[in-house]
């Protein structure tokens, strides 16, 4: 049984909040636990997909949300499931006979034939007119059941705290309802479930809790409201596990963490200030960079926003209208690399921020990878793509109000027969999958490239480094 907490942080769950949360507690007395690394970027999409198919970014050939189908300027897609051209857990699962039960994890919409069931995630366009379940007829059982299915709350990036408590509300309990029925009517090997109201409390009210984020106000309505939808979901739980035996390994996971935002750095602004981003005119307001608006004969990059920034060269003879010539590449990119980290906050004071060439993080770069990846202070910043703000720092989001960006510490905790309770060390995103194939008794395909919890550092069927010793016990 896994429990899937989007965007949970360790430093909550596993710490802050012990006996806040008696349901996880009482399964970290008797469970391994300790901090699970995520994936670069630490996004939840690829995260999930790295978790579930033991395969790092790049081998998976998508780096977020949106990806360049191609060279061309305006071509971005949505990564969902049809962009996992590998299996994942569940998938291996079914091609051996065993039952399995899937719901709300990323990357699972449009839904795919499974032994057993699924139930989409986040990204499916709409619960009334979009087929979100395997079998066709559980959409049908569903809201039979629960009524109209939430797959996310609708603008988590809003003013309006109190409806959008209501809807987290309303979506949390629904999915917990259809997961009891689930595993109550059906037959399973394997459950999987992921919770999103996590992440989005996390985005829409860290700053009502965090008395170190600049827009704390001590005593403010929502101070609680963090904490509070925890202790719910603690309760829910309890639910679930009245499903497991005491032959069932419960295990929760987190595919990163969070952590307060500071502010944004507006990117391409910067690039235009440095001379890398010529428009063809000037905005007359903010808005976001669009491919008609760039006098690309005269530009050597440009980026996008997020939670992390993606950075893009013009490359002669890589690009529509490229203009870096190739032998200049990797000067020009170490230069905007150079220049990127060592920008300050808005008073110049250096905030760490860390650009990646992608093949200093991926062994393999399937798809088109950003020419950089750029974690502006540790992720404390995020990247702001749009155009005519009139600055380089800005303190409001241009999608909308957003607390929080994501950490690369996320957390794991399995209650097992034979392992040994207690934290352990930290492990990777890509050890989640093998540990459950090797809890269900099942071999580990060689492309994997995580290590089971249950074996210890530098032991394993697959060759992904890190890990804790003296998990198990033999």
């Amino acid at each position: 049984m896994v429990i899937g907490l989007d965007c949970a942080a360790p430093e909550l769950v596993l710490e802050a909040w012990r006996d806040e949360l008696p349901v996880i507690d009482s399964l970290m007395e008797r469970a391994v636990f300790g901090v699970l690394r995520s994936c670069d970027p630490p996004i939840t999409v690829p995260a999930w997909s790295v978790m579930t198919a033991s395969r790092h970014p790049g081998e998976l050939g998508f780096y977020g949300f949106r990806n360049r189908r191609d060279r061309s300027y305006d071509q971005l897609t949505i990564a969902d499931a049809r962009a996992v051209r590998v299996p994942r857990v569940w998938d291996i699962l079914s091609m051996r006979d065993r039952p399995v039960i899937v719901l709300g994890v990323p990357q699972t919409y449009p839904v795919s034939r499974v032994n057993g069931v699924m139930v989409s995630c986040f990204l499916t366009p709409d619960t009334d007119t979009s087929q979100y379940t395997y079998p066709a007829e559980l959409k049908a059982e569903i809201e039979g059941l629960v009524g109209r299915y939430l797959v996310d709350v609708d603008d988590f990036r809003t003013e309006e705290k109190d409806r959008l408590l209501r809807d987290l509300e309303e979506m949390t309990e629904k999915r917990f309802r259809v997961a009891e029925h689930l595993l109550a009517s059906r037959e399973w090997d394997l459950f999987f479930m992921v919770e999103m109201g996590t992440d989005r409390i996390h985005h829409a009210f860290w700053r009502f809790f965090d008395p170190g984020h600049r827009f704390y106000e001590p005593g403010n309505p929502y101070e609680g409201a963090m904490l509070d939808y925890y202790r719910r979901l603690d309760e829910r739980l309890s639910r679930l596990l009245r499903f497991a035996d005491d032959e069932t390994a419960v295990m929760i996971v987190s595919d990163h963490g969070a952590k307060r935002m500071e502010g944004g750095i507006c990117i391409n602004e910067w690039l235009r200030r440095e001379g890398y981003l010529t428009l063809l005119e000037e905005p007359r307001e903010a808005r976001r960079l669009e491919p008609d608006l760039v006098d690309w004969p005269r530009t050597a990059a440009w980026g996008e926003g997020g939670y992390y920034c993606r950075l893009f060269m013009n490359v002669r003879g890589r690009e529509p209208q490229g203009v870096v010539d190739p032998a200049d590449y990797e000067r020009a990119r170490d230069e905007i690399r150079e220049k990127l980290e060592a920008l300050g906050d808005e008073a110049g004071r250096p905030i760490g921020s860390v650009a990646h060439k992608p093949e200093d993080l991926y062994p393999t770069r399937r798809g088109v990878a950003p020419d950089l990846l750029v974690y502006f202070g540790d992720l404390s910043w995020r990247s702001i793509g749009e155009v005519g703000t009139g600055a380089i720092h800005v303190f409001e989001n241009d999608t909308g109000p957003d607390d929080a960006n994501h950490a690369h510490e996320g957390l794991y905790l399995l209650a097992a027969d034979g392992v040994v309770p207690g934290r352990a060390e930290q492990r990777d995103l890509r050890d989640i999958a093998p540990t459950l194939l090797e809890l269900l008794g099942e071999p580990v395909p060689a492309e994997m490239e995580g290590r089971s919890l249950l074996r210890p550092c530098g032991v394993g069927p697959s060759g992904a480094a890190g890990g804790a010793a003296g998990l198990h016990r033999s």
